[in-house]
This record gives structure tokens, C-alpha cells and sequence, in this order.
């Protein structure tokens, strides 16, 4: 059986408008697998849904954003700001939200012993950063852009470039896992996972936009985008696999 803790008119809303992607994609292959083969049980929420999330014991540290800075060496790659709001379904800052990422190397491959590909490990990046979003709901890290990398969906199969997000949001239900990927990449209709969000506009909100006055003269390129968290312009939930 499997239970779907979100109000039963969130569930509706969100397969009317195909904004999340179905949990059973065809063409991405591992969703045939996972994808639940009963319906759906809609089980009220409790004081444990609506509650905020703990975020442990460890401190979010200052260095934790800057992705370049976490080792003694620099990085290899082309550096790039990603900054955005976080923002709940009524367009108001979501303030003192844990963001987190994770991403693969420039050269396409993430330090995680599952990945097994041949492309160089970077001893100078370890592909994971978070913060707290400001009094504005701002998040910002500091990184470089991750490189494509082949995945065995389906033959000469290749993810876009992409960095994955968590959003722990003001409660269990708001917890939002996604990826936001770049403009202009050309594997975009070639990826499965990019695709599984049928909805064109819910898609077109998966990509940054290149800003040149976030970008840091001879330093880093800046790329913006914003987090929704619920309403009908949210950011398209992560469907999960296994990079």
C-alpha cells in the first residue's frame, strides 16, 4: 500500500495541471519499478505533518554556500552564482528556510560511491552546499556548473546539466526535493526526467535564467531562480532516481 500524506485537493490539483511528475513515467525506465501498483490512501495530516522540520545539531556555516571554498584547492570548472527566493503559493518570502544542493562535477560526476563513471573525481569539490534563506526569502551559493553525464535509461542516454534542491519548507507537507537546470541545454528533449513534468509552463520554471547583474566580473557567471513553495505556480516536484 502506499500512503500520499498531502491534502486530497493538493493531489487533485497537481494531476490536473501536470505540473509533478506521474509516478509512473514510461520512458523513464526505473519509475516502472518504483512507481506504486495500488491506488493512493489520502490519510488526514497531524501535528506531525504540519510541524516544522528539525534541522539537527550541526550549525549552517558561512563556508557551507561557497561550494569553491570548502577545500584547500580550487575547483575545476566555470564558476557560477546561483542565487533566488524561496517563496510560499501566496508570493511571500519564506524566511530562515533550509536550502540544500547537490550536483555532479564539472566533468559530470558526483562524489558518491553509487557513481561509478569513468570521468575524474575532483579532489577540490565535494558537490553538496546549504543555507538559510535571508529576511527576503534569498538563498545564494557559490559553485561551478555541473557537467552532462551518461545515465543507462535508454541507449546514448544523457542527463542535462542540473543541480538538485531541497526545500524543508514551514512543515513535513511543504518538503520540496527538485532540480533547476540552465537555459538553452540541448539534451532537454532527449531527458526523460526533464519531460515527466507535462506541463510546459511547470517545466519552464525547472530552468534558472542567466542574470548578468548577479554575475561577479571576472569571477563567476549568475544564474537566478526562484523556489515556489505550493499554489498553483509551484516549482515541479524531483521525480526520484537514482543519480
Amino acid at each position: 500500500m502506499s500512503i500520499d500524506v498531502r491534502p486530497f485537493a493538493e493531489v487533485i490539483d497537481a494531476d490536473r495541471a501536470g505540473v509533478d511528475p506521474p509516478y509512473d513515467h514510461h520512458d523513464y525506465v526505473g519509475t516502472r519499478l518504483r512507481a506504486p501498483k495500488e491506488p493512493l490512501v489520502i490519510i488526514p495530516a497531524t501535528l506531525t505533518e504540519v510541524t516544522g522540520p528539525a534541522y539537527g545539531e550541526s550549525p549552517v556555516e558561512p563556508l557551507d554556500a561557497d561550494l569553491t571554498r570548502q577545500h584547500a584547492g580550487e575547483p575545476q570548472g566555470q564558476r557560477i552564482v546561483v542565487s533566488g527566493r524561496v517563496l510560499g503559493g501566496d508570493g511571500k518570502p519564506l524566511r530562515g528556510q533550509l536550502v540544500e544542493i547537490w550536483q555532479a562535477n564539472a566533468g559530470g560526476r558526483y562524489r558518491h560511491e553509487v557513481d561509478t563513471g569513468d570521468a575524474p573525481l575532483d579532489p577540490n569539490f565535494s558537490g553538496a552546499g546549504r543555507c538559510l534563506t535571508d529576511h527576503e526569502g534569498r538563498y545564494r551559493f557559490v559553485t561551478v556548473k555541473p557537467g552532462a553525464y551518461p545515465w543507462k535509461n535508454h541507449p546514448n542516454a544523457w542527463r542535462p546539466n542540473h543541480i538538485h534542491f531541497s526545500v524543508f519548507g514551514r512543515a513535513f507537507t511543504e518538503r520540496l526535493v527538485t532540480q533547476m537546470y540552465f537555459p538553452g541545454d540541448p539534451l532537454f528533449p532527449f531527458d526523460p526526467i526533464f519531460n515527466s513534468v507535462r506541463d510546459e509552463k511547470a517545466r519552464q520554471r525547472l530552468i534558472s535564467a542567466f542574470d548578468l547583474e548577479l554575475t561577479e566580473p571576472e569571477h563567476a557567471l549568475g544564474f537566478r531562480w526562484d523556489i515556489v513553495v505550493g499554489g498553483r505556480t509551484a516549482t515541479p516536484l524531483e521525480e526520484p532516481h537514482d543519480d
